[in-house]
């Protein structure tokens, strides 16, 4: 049974619907505790019994509708349900006839533990089996479906929001603006270098997967469900004590320096080398102006600011250095933020990089491999190694 499947045993005293199928062949035991049930019931509520016994008998006998049911009904099933919860739910909805035609019909059939967490879309007054057969064809899930790649950046990922949903990007980009009401915990606003973050910048921090969203979620459900799983992954990362107790540096950082290795390194297993250039570059003090030097963050900058990314080649020295840009070759340490919307291994990279004396990368074919240099004479071979293969960086 998968993570999304749900536990539909019918083990204990408390499913009933368990009490009910065991008496199938002889309802007398059945209608005689339904009969108790509803005597106690008169007995306890007085007058307002039969008002009550009108709205829950749908819980006590096995009423099935017969047809395939009209309209629709959108039904909820949520992670821990039982057969009898979401027999509950279908009868409040108004989809099955009562509880217990549910919990029966899903006794009788053993694909029934299949069943996902999700919303659905169903109809009205049908019979109980169809709606089960419904809650087992993921056609009917009553949801969107989105696919958020590794090192994109937010505008982008709103965009992709946008055309799945419909909700404009302009909610996408004001549900973001706090990003700590979305559920990022306060300690990711935090550095150890002494540079201050921006508490309205989401970037980073929508985490790259596919994702199913209700019909009825708004921007800001869509951002809560994004960021609880990009929490989730920090927390089997162990995220926050590796970037503190190892590298010594701020979650934050981390998950900056992770961002950048998404988008520079196109191979696994250059994300944690690449991580550590950045380091070596940021921290040691043995790097020029100990600043990152990028045309990544050059371009991160270029594209949020609505202007087009370039290739290396085309960059231009004013932008390079430009003294607006928070991300330019001059600023000093690690980036102000993330660039990119970093996925496990350069999340993993950035946290387990393996120590060097490298200050220079560069890929030099056209897989994607890294060279790495110590110094600036070994990069410039690197780099006309790099030519030699078709890079179009010279």
């Amino acid at each position: 049974m998968s993570d999304n499947d749900l536990d539909l045993s019918f083990a204990g005293a408390e499913d009933r619907g368990r009490w009910r199928h065991r008496e199938r062949k002889g309802g007398r035991g059945r209608t005689f505790l339904a009969l108790i049930l509803v005597l106690a019931l008169f007995g306890g509520l007085g007058g307002v019994a039969y008002v009550g016994y009108g709205k829950v008998k749908g819980f006590f006998t096995a009423e099935d509708f017969s047809g395939p049911g009209t309209g629709e009904a959108v039904i909820e099933v949520k992670a821990g349900n039982t057969a009898t919860d979401i027999a509950n739910t279908l009868y409040k909805a108004g989809v099955v006839k009562s509880a217990a035609a549910f919990v029966n019909a899903a006794e009788d059939n053993p694909k029934s533990s299949g069943i996902q967490v999700g919303s659905y879309l169903l109809r009205k007054e049908m019979k109980a089996s169809d709606a089960l057969a419904m809650l087992l064809d993921l056609k009917n899930k009553n949801v969107n479906k989105v696919t958020i790649p590794e090192g994109i950046i937010s505008l982008q990922i709103f965009d992709r929001l946008s055309k799945a949903t419909g909700i404009p990007v302009a909610e996408f980009k004001k549900a973001a603006k706090d990003p700590q009401k979305l559920g990022v915990p306060a300690l990711w606003f935090t550095r150890t270098d002494g540079k201050k973050v921006d508490k309205t910048n989401i970037e980073g921090f929508l985490y790259p997967a596919t994702y199913e969203f209700s019909k009825d979620d708004t921007a800001t459900d869509i951002l809560k469900d994004i960021v609880a799983h990009f929490n989730d992954e920090m927390e089997k990362l162990d995220f926050v004590n590796q970037a503190k107790n190892k590298l010594h540096i701020s979650p934050y950082e981390a998950l900056v320096a992770g961002s950048i290795a998404q988008v520079e390194a196109l191979l696994p297993e250059d994300m944690g080398p690449v991580a550590r250039v950045l380091y070596n570059r940021a921290y040691t003090g043995n790097f020029p102006c100990s600043c990152l030097q990028l045309d990544s963050t050059v371009n991160y900058w270029l594209r949020v600011s609505g202007k087009d990314a370039k290739s290396s080649e085309k960059l231009l020295a004013s932008e390079l250095h430009d003294p607006k840009n928070p991300y330019s070759y001059d600023v000093k340490g690690m980036a102000v933020g993330p660039i990119s919307s970093p996925g496990e291994i350069a999340l993993k990279g950035a946290i387990t990089a393996p120590k060097s004396n490298f200050y220079f990368f560069v890929t030099v074919d056209q897989k994607g491999a890294m060279a790495y240099g110590k110094t600036n004479a070994e990069h410039e071979a690197n780099i006309q190694i790099a030519c030699k293969n078709g890079i179009p960086i010279c």
